[in-house]
């Protein structure tokens, strides 16, 4: 038989394409506590969804008891990787400095660098500090600031803590984390979801160049209104921050319910605050 007579049909397979290795790219942990990225994979029996949902549940419960009486609080997002010496180090310690002085619990992902830095401010202001630490593939050690200390396996049960029992947000420079915490955070504010509360992002040289793109594309394309702009107020004083998140957060801690139950042991609930 000629080449020309061959049939297609008796060709071997062709080999599947080649996925490209992505540098960098997670590819999970040693720590055996990657219970997201599980429930993210794909559909599983319901047995194994109803005991996700339960664990999600009994996660979200624990945040609960453990945060429901703490102060006002004030979360400060940024970056986990800059070193004590960098300016954004010392300014993120600044602001939490302010806000404790203010009277304001300073809440942050529990991690190193700005977050540690605004922990690390508050405590050493004499305020009360709590971080909302996750379990990751590289375990994120827990800053030594902290009076309180809560470990989650999902990110998205640790953005309810961070967002529900905070009346100000203070967006520190950082990278993607920071960046789908603040956006997130913007569409709950701009949807109604959540109460309008003060977003002061500090460091124009970092955060100035993105306010331009929403104004100059984002807003020009109708694709947000000038309304949300507003929802962004940028600054590189940490007494400006402060006095922003002082003057706008009055009202909604006027509104703030007097829980005057004492904490109940069996329920993970304890007391809060310097003695």
């Amino acid at each position: 038989m000629s080449t020309h007579d061959r049939d297609p049909a008796d060709d071997p397979p062709a080999a599947p394409p080649r996925v490209p290795h992505l540098p960098g790219l997670a590819t999970g942990g040693s720590n055996g506590r990657n219970s997201e990225r599980r429930f993210l994979e794909g559909p599983a029996t319901r047995i194994e969804e109803l005991r996700r949902a339960t664990g999600i549940f009994f996660e979200l419960m624990r945040g609960f008891r453990q945060m429901h009486f703490i102060g006002p609080c004030v979360t400060i997002f940024g970056s986990a990787r800059f070193p004590e010496f960098h300016p954004y180090y010392a300014l993120a310690r600044e602001v939490g400095a302010n806000l404790a002085r203010d009277g304001f619990t300073v809440m942050t992902g529990g991690g190193p660098g700005v977050m540690e830095a605004a922990n690390r401010g508050a405590s050493e202001a004499g305020g009360y500090t709590v971080g909302c630490n996750i379990v990751l593939p590289k375990e994120q050690a827990p800053n030594p600031y902290l009076d309180l200390m809560i470990e989650f396996d999902h990110f998205y049960v640790r953005k309810v803590m961070l967002v529900k029992y905070s009346y100000a947000f203070v967006i520190m420079p950082g990278g993607f984390g920071t960046l789908d915490e603040t956006y997130e955070l913007l569409t709950l504010i701009q949807t109604a979801k959540v109460e309008r509360k003060p977003v002061v992002v500090m460091g124009t040289d970092f955060y100035g160049p993105m306010v331009d793109w929403l104004r100059t594309k984002m807003l020009r394309e109708g694709t947000i209104g000038e309304s949300d702009l507003e929802l962004l107020l940028l600054t590189d004083s940490a007494s400006e921050a402060a006095q922003i998140v002082y003057e706008n957060a009055r009202a909604p801690l006027e509104r703030r319910p007097d829980f005057v139950r004492r904490p109940r042991w069996f329920l993970g609930e304890r007391p809060t605050g310097k003695s």
